[in-house]
């Protein structure tokens, strides 16, 4: 299964964005998706995963409460709404399975 993230761009602080991961193919039940990101000069960090089956979600601190994830079994696509976004969210964002990894897709948050 390929991944591709889609969504990204620029923003001021405060906005919202929606980013999404088409998979090529049928993702199974028992899988796990996750959102990264890595900006500049840092670790990727996880953001955020949710479970393919039950839709139980967990999240970083960092992003808990602003971020959501979720996905859409039927169109095989993951999705993270970011709201009140911050200059310090500016990084590129990845989807994976744990399995394989999509091309990031950049997120700017300006102040």
């Amino acid at each position: 299964v390929q991944l591709q993230a889609s969504g990204g761009g620029l923003v001021q602080a405060g906005g919202s964005l929606r980013l999404s991961c088409a998979a090529s193919g049928r993702i199974s039940s028992g899988s796990v998706m996750g959102w990264f990101r890595q900006a500049p000069g840092k670790e990727r960090e996880f953001v955020a995963v949710i479970t393919w089956s039950a839709g139980s979600t967990y999240y970083a601190d960092s992003v808990k409460g602003r971020f959501t994830i979720s996905r859409d079994n039927a169109k095989n696509t993951v999705y993270l709404q970011m709201n009140s976004l911050k200059p310090e969210d500016t990084a590129v964002y990845s989807c994976t399975n744990f399995a394989s990894w999509g091309q990031g897709t950049q997120v700017t948050v300006s102040s």
